[in-house]
């Protein structure tokens, strides 16, 4: 793309950090890229901001030889001249310092880095406790049960106010984690031990090349300090990040320039963004003449490049999206940004879709498929949900065991390969889950008719199933294709009334319509048959070493006219949740182990590896020094201490809640991955659910691998021929699916956040109890329990007189000493400590979206909670779950 020449005054704009402003008189101006200045000769040459990307084939060597590093960029979000990749050794993350080190590579961008010189590494002392890595939540998504909270606003014409689960991908609980809340943070909160006493740990505030950042440290290096490897980015192997982004537009601060008449100046949300010059075309026709009137307007911009010898990018304005803080322009915004297709889909997509309609099932596939229509096989799903993927099934056998089977809708076989319509749902690879509204993967009639497991109509289904011993012993399996008739479509509630009244009939207006060739009577007893086994299942299943981290989830009840949030609370995991997880479990696990048999070297899996090192030993020393007896040596060792370690009451509860999110933080992503393309078998392993094969299958509606994974099983079964992918190319397609999974989880959390800001600027202030999860020299985080969201408290933005920083032995305390309401009372003190209980109120700031958490002052005895730290008690009780499945 060719630019016009421009003069461009970088000094007013200011300049990124670590980018010199020097250079010859005649270039302070040329235009990003321009590599001819009007003046020729050398003196007057624009010196280049950013260094020239390696060529591709010396990148190739130099990976081989192991002199340069490949890995996801990650960039702080409130220090965004901060950025890391994951050390190839599990070691501690590898530090890149600012903007031009991280040479116009964007968040989540591949990137290959070359190390500096050993005296340029990044010094950390030991007492700079915070660690580096999670800038947002890179915690497994999946460890919060199967089915998706999803709803519909339509599904609610009879009612003003609809209830609204927070929509999550959570899938089949199989990360060991329940969904974070970590997104509703301004920025990430990181486990604080202690921190520098330099300069203000506000990520707003300006940031200087001396500052010392808090990193994790290692004890056993140099006792003095310990350095962290730094290096700069070489080369950028794959943009992941979109290159979009929202934000508002500004005129340039120099009206006199040549640039001012050319180019406004557009300002990412997102800091991590830079800013980007766009075109005045571009912009509104009154923009320069009225640039007030835009001030709130939210715009999105494309990068469309970022020249070496420009501190900034150009780009060009996608459109106007609305007013800053309103929920569907900022919805909109988010899923550009992350990339989401959130577009109709073409009418060749369309083609694909059976085209009589009422479509019925083929004469031939009876003959092809085991009928079981007569069974009594139902769903149990959030209330509202209408992308039905599993359906149940339990038959009392006369010797006592059980035929339980789990039936999966058959996505693939109206998904023929090669297809307009397979290539879609391979790009889009997951539906994405917002708290209002569901982006599909598959088309509407696909997912909410055709495939959906909609009661009393028959459906082309995969099965799974097993003669189960009531103790959940597995005596013997069937895979196949199937064709069924739901007699009913549960809800989570109706199921867990039933699992709650084992005895008592519940009332037919209590409940769903059931077809008329079953009875309440035999569902109930086939839910409670199913329950009584997937207890068995579960306790066996922790038994084996298996982790799961529960977190504070919200649920939004929206106004059914204007879809505003008018309040929430935390969903509630429960019986019914868990009996639909641990089927699901067993057959993605079942489905695993068939298709590795038959395809060793071509079967699509999902791992999930041992959690990173460096921040699981940053944790352990953590909680030597807070005396907490948790034993992090496996999933199953964390799992018990965390089960066992607190009591039931609330401030143990409390204090569950910040460990179990602290533990969240080492953990990895699960990963799709080709069985091929691996060497090391041990690499097949999933650390939290303790297993060595695993795959998704039953959510073939909203995953694209698990489409995949149905062909793979269509073939090892003798349906179909083997699948025509080479290892290398599942591969990629596995790739492609873990990174759109990340990037749905993430907006996801964003939508989440939205909606909760929202909240808080509707209904707020609001108050909660809080507890403290790190404390810093001039300020202290707090998970705030009613609502499971993270913030940072400011010293310098509550009532105080002074305030006071100290180490008691190894753990931080902050003393706060109040300002009196009264002249004549004595100024309040208290202290401030990791796992300090607090109360806490949230309130909206004047910019959109934005909320600051404030301590509520101290009642008399100087702090909230325990006097002093409760013992621990033994307990055998299984942990209170508070995710869905």
């Amino acid at each position: 793309m060719s630019h016009p020449d421009y003069r461009m005054n970088l000094r007013p704009l200011g300049t990124p950090r670590g980018v010199s402003t020097v250079a010859g008189p005649h270039d302070i101006g040329a235009s990003p890229g321009d590599k001819k200045s009007k003046n020729k000769s050398t003196r007057g040459k624009k010196k280049s901001i950013f260094e020239t990307y390696m060529f591709k084939e010396d990148v190739s060597e130099g990976l081989k030889r192991g002199t340069l590093i490949q890995g996801v960029l990650r960039i702080n979000p409130k220090k965004f001249h901060e950025a890391f990749i994951p050390s190839p050794d599990g070691d501690r993350d590898i530090f890149i310092d600012g903007v031009v080190a991280r040479n116009r590579a964007l968040n989540g961008d591949l990137v290959v880095v070359k190390l500096l010189p050993e005296e340029q590494w990044k010094v950390v002392k030991p007492e700079n406790k915070e660690t580096e890595a999670a800038y947002e939540s890179d915690i497994p998504e999946e460890l919060c049960g199967h089915h998706l909270l999803q709803q519909s606003l339509k599904s609610y014409n009879d009612s003003p106010d609809v209830i609204i689960e927070a929509q999550f991908d959570g899938s089949d609980s199989e990360d060991g984690h329940g969904i974070t809340q970590n997104v509703l943070v301004d920025g990430v909160k990181k486990l604080s031990v202690c921190v520098s006493e330099k300069g203000r740990e506000d990520g707003d505030a300006p940031v200087t090349r001396d500052e010392t950042t808090c990193v994790s440290q290692d004890t056993r290096a140099l006792p003095e300090k310990s350095l962290q490897r730094s290096a700069k980015v070489v080369y950028i192997l794959e943009k992941k990040h979109s290159r979009a982004a929202t934000g508002f537009l500004k005129l340039l601060a120099d009206k006199n320039s040549e640039l001012f008449k050319k180019y406004a100046l557009f300002s990412p949300s997102d800091h991590r963004v830079p800013r980007i010059y766009v075109p005045l075309k571009d912009c509104p026709q009154d923009f320069v003449a009225r640039p007030k009137d835009y001030a709130n307007t939210l715009f999105i911009c494309r990068i469309v490049d970022w020249k070496e010898d420009c501190s900034f990018a150009l780009g060009q304005l996608a459109k106007s999206l609305g007013q800053a803080g309103e929920i569907e322009p900022e919805t909109e915004g988010i899923l550009t940004e992350y990339g989401v297709d959130f577009c109709d889909f073409s009418s060749e997509v369309l083609e694909c879709l059976p085209q009589g309609l009422p479509w019925t099932i083929p004469p031939e596939e009876f003959n092809k498929r085991r009928d079981l229509r007569k069974d009594c096989i139902f769903t149990i799903d959030p209330s509202t949900a209408r992308d039905l993927d599993d359906a149940l099934s339990c038959k009392p056998l006369a010797d006592g065991n059980f035929e339980v089977g789990v039936h999966i809708a058959d996505v693939s076989y109206f998904v023929p390969e090669g297809s307009d319509l397979d290539k879609v749902a391979a790009e889009r690879a997951t539906s994405v889950y917002l708290v209002q509204k569901v982006v599909p993967m598959l088309p509407r009639l696909l997912c909410e008719e055709l495939c959906s497991l909609n009661p009393m109509s028959d459906k082309l289904t995969f099965s799974v199933i097993w003669t189960l011993t009531p103790e959940g012993k597995i005596l013997d399996e069937w895979f196949g294709r199937t064709i069924i008739c739901s007699c009913t479509k549960l809800s989570y509630e109706h199921a867990q009334s039933m699992i709650e009244s084992p005895t008592e009939k519940i009332p037919a207006k209590e409940l769903p319509p059931i077809s008329p060739e079953h009875s309440s009577e035999e569902v109930h007893q086939a839910v409670l048959n199913l329950h009584r086994i997937a207890k068995q299942l579960r306790q066996q299943r922790f038994a084996d070493g298996a982790l799961r981290l529960d977190q504070l989830k919200l649920a939004f009840t929206l106004d059914h006219e204007t879809g505003l949030p008018q309040g929430c609370h935390i969903y509630e995991y429960r019986d019914s949740n868990k009996l639909v997880e641990e089927f699901m479990l067993l057959a993605n696990m079942a489905v695993a182990h068939k298709i590795h048999r038959a395809f060793p070297e071509q079967a699509l899996l999902r791992r999930h590896p041992p959690p990173q090192t460096r921040m699981l030993n940053d944790l352990v020393e953590f909680c030597d020094q807070m005396g907490l007896p948790v034993d992090f040596s496996s999933a199953g060792a964390l799992n018990k201490s965390l089960t066992q370690t607190f009591g039931d009451d609330k401030y143990s509860l409390a204090r569950k809640e910040v460990l179990t999110n602290m533990c969240s933080r080492p953990m990895q992503m699960a990963l799709y991955f080709c069985s091929g393309l691996l060497q090391d078998p041990a690499q097949f392993r999933h650390y939290a659910l303790n297993v060595p094969l695993y795959t998704h299958f039953t959510s073939p509606i909203r995953r694209f691998a698990d489409v995949l994974v149905h062909r793979l099983l269509a073939a090892a079964l003798g349906y179909r021929e083997q699948l025509d992918m080479a290892p290398d190319t599942l591969q990629k397609q596995a790739d492609h699916c873990n990174d759109r999974r990340m990037a749905s989880k993430r907006v996801q959390e964003l939508s989440t956040g939205l909606f909760f800001a929202v909240l808080v600027k509707e209904s707020g202030p609001l108050e909660s109890e809080a507890m403290v999860m790190g404390v810093l020299n001039q300020a202290f985080d707090v998970l705030v329990l009613r609502y499971g969201v993270q913030k940072r408290i400011y010293c310098n933005a509550l009532a105080l007189r002074s305030h006071h920083f100290q180490k008691v032995g190894k753990k931080p305390e902050l003393t706060l000493v109040w300002e009196p309401e009264d002249l004549e009372q004595e100024p309040a003190q208290q202290v401030i400590t990791i796992f300090s209980l607090v109360e806490v109120v949230l309130q909206a700031e004047s910019t959109a979206l934005k909320y600051s958490a404030i301590l509520k002052r101290p009642d008399t005895h100087g702090h909230l909670g325990p006097e002093k730290e409760e013992e621990e008690e033994e307990s055998d009780a299984e942990p209170e779950d508070s995710s869905t499945s």
